[in-house]
């Protein structure tokens, strides 16, 4: 009996070992069961994650300066911390790179890891000189991953996975800034040359679809998933303060005001209500609207920023293990989605991880009833944003997120907030077998 060859797959990654970061995490995540799936994993990345041990990981410089500046910011930072030796390194190089990030500004206004894709398809082209891949799959995040593995592809002919985290083009708007125009172009290339390209949402499929028709088929939704990320579930103890945890990072269009406006309005209603509770916020800083308004706010004293956490040397825990800790403590989770157009098509990673915390979910949901229906299949409360009634323009009834906070602080001040006990369905096992089935369509040797 003739044994199948060994599949080998070369991934493009501009982000992978980067504690904390989902564009790491929904590719690392993967990797164990590829390996159990007999594939050979060579991975080019970025240098600011951290080298992996188990598999061939090539960390390249980008080649154009804002890129080197970039990197660079974060490698003395892990090597240095934030002190003084940093910022006069990070001056002295700043100084070195200005005329290139000066003409590279005024020629190509984009973000800064453009440059990587060369750097990647130097590097991938003369590892498929040395022994040839049977696919290429990029994941990002950064369209740099994207733009080397078509130049891979055109030069090899290898097959082209690209798997698109968020999408390149927001819903309703024309592209009108370099990023915005440069997106659109990448997006383009993956519709007309990636043999299989995945988006994350049902919606954000149909939406590249009815952009570039010629994608067809080609375009599939895959739901990433998190694997459960305990062998061993702490436990919860509820205590004194009813701990509502927002965990992730904010922005102008997804910050805290939604959960401020409910806690203000209730601060007359049910007096005791906020000042037994206590809004813990963990990710990184507060963005300027969130900022603000805590400022001059009635119930600023409930709310406690603890920013982002970083690797503990003493217990040796990274950044996402102890975040993940500290989901399972809290009573309540918060997902807050954010409001702004492109959230129609975008399920925030974080979701999956809260959906293994067992806890309840409080999320705002913005014009996506894929997500909306995912949370609420498995029994955790939704209060829709932007939804409007077909019949009359006015908004759709449903439940604010001051009457939701309601109801769950009456059931944990009776003591029956308890775990749900429920297993998430959404796993990156179940993830990489759906992406195992689409690959044996395009491979050269099927498995």
């Amino acid at each position: 009996m003739t044994e199948q060859p060994r599949q080998r797959w070369l991934i493009l990654a501009h982000a992978f070992n980067m504690d904390g970061r989902a564009a790491s995490q929904t590719i690392t995540d993967k990797l164990p069961h590829l390996y159990h799936a007999g594939i050979e994993v060579v991975v080019l990345s970025g240098v600011s994650g951290t080298k992996d041990k188990f598999v061939e990981h090539h960390q390249l410089w980008p080649a154009g300066p804002a890129g080197i500046r970039f990197e660079l910011r974060h490698v003395l930072r892990r090597q240095f911390g934030k002190g003084g030796i940093y910022r006069s390194l990070m001056t002295l190089a700043s100084l070195v790179l200005l005329p290139g990030l000066l003409i590279e500004k005024l020629l190509r206004p984009v973000e800064s890891s453009w440059s990587w894709w060369l750097s990647a398809y130097i590097k991938g082209r003369a590892l498929a000189r040395q022994q040839p891949f049977d696919l290429i799959y990029s994941t990002g995040g950064a369209f740099s991953a994207h733009l080397a593995a078509d130049a891979l592809k055109k030069t090899t002919g290898t097959p082209w996975l690209a798997e698109v985290h968020d999408p390149f083009i927001t819903p309703g708007a024309s592209p009108r800034t370099q990023q915005q125009k440069m997106q659109a172009r990448v997006e383009g290339v993956i519709c007309r040359d990636a043999d299989l390209a995945v988006w994350f949402t049902q919606q954000a499929v149909a939406s590249a679809q009815a952009r570039h028709p010629e994608l067809g088929s080609r375009g599939r939704m895959l739901l990433p998933g998190i694997d459960s990320p305990f062998q061993t579930l702490p436990p919860y103890r509820p205590g004194t303060k009813f701990i509502v945890g927002h965990f992730g990072s904010l922005s102008v269009t997804r910050n805290l005001l939604p959960i401020i406006d409910a806690l203000e309005s209730l601060k007359t209603l049910r007096p005791e209500l906020v000042a037994a509770t206590e809004l813990q916020v963990y990710g990184g800083p507060l963005d300027d609207v969130s900022a603000a308004r805590l400022a001059i706010s009635p119930v600023r004293d409930n709310v406690r920023h603890f920013g982002r956490i970083e690797a503990d040397p003493a217990t040796g825990l990274s950044g996402r293990e102890q975040i993940l800790r500290r989901m399972r403590s809290v009573d309540v989770l918060l997902l807050l989605h954010g409001e702004e157009p492109i959230c129609e098509e975008y399920i925030p990673s974080k979701l999956y991880e809260y959906l293994w915390m067992q806890r309840p979910i409080l999320a705002t949901v913005h014009r996506n009833p894929q997500m909306a229906a995912m949370l609420r299949g498995e029994g955790h409360m939704v209060v829709m944003t932007g939804m409007a009634s077909i019949r009359d323009g006015e908004s759709l009834p449903g439940p604010s997120l001051a009457t939701e906070l309601t109801q769950l602080f009456d059931c944990w001040h009776t003591g029956c907030l308890s775990d749900n006990e429920r297993m998430s369905p959404y796993t990156t096992q179940a993830a990489v077998v759906q992406l195992l089935g689409w690959a044996q369509q395009i491979y050269r040797h099927p498995l």
